[in-house]
């Protein structure tokens, strides 16, 4: 079996699984958010719970509308501060507390490799960066994992992909999964997980795997995945009590497709409106005027990406009639860049620094696009309508890229930035 497999089957009580059976599996953790978390109280109550399986393994996080923007996202904050009271949930991280639920859940040790970890918001396949199967899951479904620990799965048939080289300098994680996304396709991996392996991708900080597994969702997969390794262990050592027991696939394990990516001469790449897979080298948009520069989210508003668009902004302005925003994606985040002395850095050339949230990525209540507007961003989706107006268009980018198109004033090749 595969990596996925092994993790299904354990989480089932299985000796194996093969793809397209049905299994019952117990879930390791659970996390709901300020958008999903109400909705699956709201089916909890109506299913006639009265008690959730195991408060210690649900995780409550506030991060899409924080500070609460209006009467009914503070309503919602408050129907999960209940919630998590009445249940005597542990685990809740309210507004300023926390951060982007993502981050949280990592870094605060609450995914482990192995584990079957199930979040109610799209991009849980982030946790697979430690070696755990994460998958994004419904309200409803969430309620019953509330009620009962358990939610049955379609075991997914997996992908391989295997990535070799160097990645040159100011040539990202996120300039490879972009790439990925526009050679796998939008709808190229449905219901598939996709397990990365490789000396590029062990050679990457946890960080950087983070964002590799962060945007399988957005090629359709159920999750993105990788091996557990030294780096893991080392980045949850004081950050977890649980016991860390990697799982490794077997050597003659089966994978659907195989893919080979060679990153010595990867250049910096972007998603082009309105599609993730719309795919090209920065070099091919140079010249296209921007409004709005993004840095954050939980594909990269990490450390590295802040330090590596400080490395590129320091000593120089932010274009006029630009808006560059910047939202580390939690405070303890935010701490370290203050103590780097990074958020000076880019409170002096001219940015915004705003609380650890999802921010602009949401389109919600921070950083909205007017008509026709154009925003470079380190996020992860650009669909029509993503960050306010139907018309606005969103270029997807490293934070190297948005860091140096919030200086030009247009989208640029980061390695042409002095």
């Amino acid at each position: 079996m595969n990596l996925v497999e092994k993790i299904i089957a354990r989480a089932s009580g299985r000796e194996e699984v093969s793809p397209g059976e049905i299994v019952e599996a117990e879930i390791d953790a659970a996390m709901v958010n300020d958008i999903t978390g109400p909705l699956a109280v709201e089916s909890f109550r109506k299913m006639g719970a009265e008690k959730v399986w195991n408060p210690d393994k649900i995780i409550v996080v506030l991060d899409h509308q924080v500070p609460a923007d209006s009467v009914n996202s503070a309503s919602l904050h408050k129907t999960m501060r209940r919630f998590v009271e009445e249940q005597k949930i542990k685990s809740f991280y309210d507004v300023g507390v926390g951060g982007v639920c993502h981050q949280v859940m990592i870094e605060n040790g609450h995914v482990t490799p192995g584990s079957l970890v199930v979040g109610a918001d799209s991009h849980s396949c982030t946790y697979g960066a430690v070696g755990a199967f994460g998958t994004g899951i419904g309200s409803t479904d969430m309620a019953a994992v509330f009620a009962t620990g358990k939610l049955w799965f379609k075991v997914p048939e997996t992908f391989k992909i295997t990535v070799n080289g160097q990645l040159q300098n100011l040539v990202t994680p996120k300039d490879l999964i972009i790439y990925i996304a526009g050679m796998i396709k939008a709808d190229g991996a449905i219901y598939k997980a996709i397990e990365f392996t490789g000396e590029t991708v062990s050679n990457m900080s946890v960080s950087g795997r983070m964002t590799l597994c962060n945007m399988a969702v957005e090629m359709g997969a159920k999750t993105g995945i990788m091996e557990a390794d030294d780096k893991v262990i080392d980045y949850l050592k004081n950050r977890t009590m649980k016991n860390v027991e990697p799982l490794s696939g077997d050597c003659d394990a089966h994978y659907e497709k195989t893919f080979e990516v060679d990153v010595n001469k990867l250049e910096p790449q972007i998603a082009a409106p309105y599609s993730v897979d719309n795919v090209k080298p920065v070099s091919e948009l140079e010249g296209t005027p921007i409004d709005q520069a993004f840095l954050g989210s939980c594909t990269n508003g990490r450390l590295e990406d802040l330090e590596l668009a400080a490395k590129i902004i320091k000593g120089k302005k932010v274009a006029r009639n630009v808006r560059f925003i910047v939202q580390p994606a939690s405070r303890k985040v935010y701490l370290e860049a203050l103590k780097e002395g990074l958020i000076e850095v880019f409170l002096e050339a001219g940015a915004y620094v705003g609380g650890p949230s999802c921010g602009p990525c949401f389109g919600g209540h921070t950083g909205l696009l007017g008509s026709d507007e154009v925003c470079v961003s380190s996020s992860n989706r650009n669909f029509r309508g993503r960050m306010g107006a139907k018309t606005g268009r969103i270029y997807l980018a490293s934070p190297a890229t948005v860091a140096a198109s919030a200086i030009k004033g247009e989208i640029i090749d980061p390695r042409r930035v002095e």
